[in-house]
């Protein structure tokens, strides 16, 4: 699989979509790239901009970016509420897809080199690709913002990596790094007064603030026996924080940057931030995702708030993603639409999805069509959806039953593992198909000289080993599923026990169809110690789910009988 990695940069205009519709262009010009995303604020004058690649690409298109930036923003003229030092402010790469941080670090510093060297301007180095930690810091190396750095850079400390050691008046100076994947997030806030956001972003962030006598903003600077001041530590590890005023939305917010949210993930910022101004009398009324987000900090966010609610958490992503826009608010200033904010969903492949995306009348017409596939093993797999869904379904049922509270997250746990099962065999619907198409791609190669019938012969093989192994996976997240309809049957709400009984008919039809395919594709592979270890698992899969399918049928027939 090919290297990605991501780049961020922040461009000092948020106003202008002349220049920066000319600065996007050059990104998506460039061979290599995907642009995913352009988020231009008003207020900070800024635009954040997040485009995907191969390495090589990227550097590319962030250098075209970054000259067409110094091209057209003069910064001399550059207002804005966020902290800037230069045109092109920040360009950080994100390793993303089979890419380690001390690679994506090389390339930045490559980057870095490129822009200092044919741009003439001046750059630094942050994060991973600043080998001087004592300079790594954002926030330390933009200390003074575009109006100080004309002294700044002239101290020795404060040479810049790449470039000349002149300030450009117009284009300014540019911070090139490597960093983990990183979430900007605005909590919204019922006030105007940008000094009472900053005292709650003094709260919450990492670096905290310093100790006072008497008042927190006014008083005395407590001093250790060194006299250096004493620092009282924020609630929120990995987070920096300010408060500022957003003339467009006429709110003060509290600006996080969220460096790892595997320490302090989006919806426990969001939730000490509303106890934090709550302390103060402030009342929070929102919130927004500045460029992008991971699905799984969305995923995670519903599931928290879920959990809050004692409500089961075995929901589709759809339900769990609206929860998460709801409780936090991400929807008050402008929508959120998940297809343009979420990576994952911008980076997905639609085509690789071509049966699920589709209606149930389209899926319906395009399996009767004269077209051979989808057959029997995608119709397989849906209906092994079909039957956990069900299975599902009686579990999110008995999970909220009235007088049932007790059991909620017992259920719950029950329904999260039917939504995991479902979401895999989703992917194999259309994953059969494929498997299909390799095959005939693989009979359809040239065979006219002994080398080329060897590789045809070669791909045959391994495509029809393929298309054994799909089915194979059917047959066994199906039987698999099975269990949740048996303990739905036996422990879930008496009155979709039917519900329950019909999922484990689909989960086993799913096994036996999916076998009958694993059978025919078997029988035009040479491997035979491969073929009868399959066939021998696959038997006894399809004897268990047989089995296990008769045992919930009379377990349902019998709660019945007893209504």
């Amino acid at each position: 699989m090919s290297q990605l990695i991501e780049c961020v940069p922040n461009f000092s205009e948020g106003n202008d979509l002349q220049i920066i519709n000319q600065i996007t262009a050059e990104i998506e010009k460039t061979e290599g790239v995907k642009l995913l995303n352009v988020d231009p604020g008003k207020a900070t004058n800024r635009t954040v901009v997040t485009f995907v690649g191969n390495p090589n690409a990227v550097i590319e298109a962030a250098f075209k970016a970054i000259k067409k930036a110094g091209e057209l923003i003069d910064m001399s003229k550059h207002k804005g509420e966020h902290p800037r030092m230069g045109a092109t402010d920040v360009c950080p790469l994100i390793p993303i897809s089979n890419i380690s941080m001390e690679e994506t670090a090389k390339y930045a510093q490559l980057l870095a080199k490129k822009v200092g060297t044919a741009l003439n301007l001046p750059v630094y180095l942050y994060e991973e690709a600043q080998p001087n930690k004592s300079r790594n810091n954002l926030s330390i190396i933009r200390a003074g913002e575009y109006e100080g750095f004309f002294k700044k850079i002239k101290q020795a400390e404060w040479q810049p990596d790449f470039g000349p050691n002149e300030f450009d008046a117009k284009r300014g100076a540019t911070v090139i790094g490597a960093r983990d994947f990183l979430v900007a997030y605005n909590v919204n806030l019922n006030t105007t007064s940008t000094r009472r956001a900053n005292s709650i972003a003094f709260d919450v962030r990492e670096a905290g603030r310093v100790k006072r006598e008497g008042d927190p903003i006014t008083g005395k600077i407590v001093t250790d026996a060194l006299g250096n001041p004493v620092n009282i530590p924020g609630t929120l590890k990995s987070v920096k924080a300010i408060g500022w005023f957003i003339e467009e939305y006429g709110i003060a917010q509290i600006s996080m940057n969220l460096t790892n949210i595997n320490i302090t993930p989006v919806h426990i910022a969001f939730d000490e931030v509303c106890k934090k101004a709550n302390e103060r009398g402030i009342r929070v009324t929102g919130s927004e995702i500045v460029g992008l987000i991971p699905l799984k900090a969305i995923l995670d966010a519903g599931k928290y708030f879920l959990e809050k609610q004692q409500r089961s958490t075995g929901v589709s992503e759809k339900e769990l993603i609206k929860i998460a826009v709801k409780s936090m608010g991400l929807d008050e200033l402008s929508p959120f639409n998940p297809d343009e904010r979420i990576i994952e969903y911008i980076l997905e492949d639609k085509l690789s999805s071509h049966l699920v995306n589709m209606s149930l009348n389209d899926f319906a017409d395009e399996t009767a069509s004269e077209s051979p596939a989808p057959g029997g093993g995608s119709i397989s797999a849906y209906v092994g959806v079909l039957g956990i869904s069900l299975g599902t379904m009686v579990a999110n049922l008995s999970s909220h039953k009235k007088g049932w509270d007790a059991q909620w997250k017992y259920f719950g746990d029950w329904a999260l593992k039917g939504q995991d099962l479902k979401k895999e065999m989703l992917r194999l619907v259309d994953e059969d198909t494929l498997a299909f198409n390799k095959i005939m791609l693989a009979f359809g190669l040239p065979k006219g000289s002994d080398e080329e019938k060897k590789i045809r012969t070669a791909s045959i093989q391994d495509a029809t080993k393929y298309a054994i192994l799909t089915p194979f996976k059917v047959m066994q997240l199906a039987y698999q599923s099975m269990e949740l309809m048996k303990e739905m049957a036996e422990k879930g709400n008496p009155n979709s026990v039917t519900d329950a009984a019909v999922g484990a008919l689909c989960a086993r039809t799913a096994v036996i169809g999916a076998f009958m395919n694993v059978r025919i594709n078997a029988s035009g592979l040479s491997d035979k110690e491969f073929i009868q270890q399959i066939m021998n698992d696959g038997e006894q899969i399809q004897d268990k789910a047989i089995k296990l399918e008769q045992e919930i049928i009379a377990i349902t027939n019998l709660k019945i009988a007893q209504n």
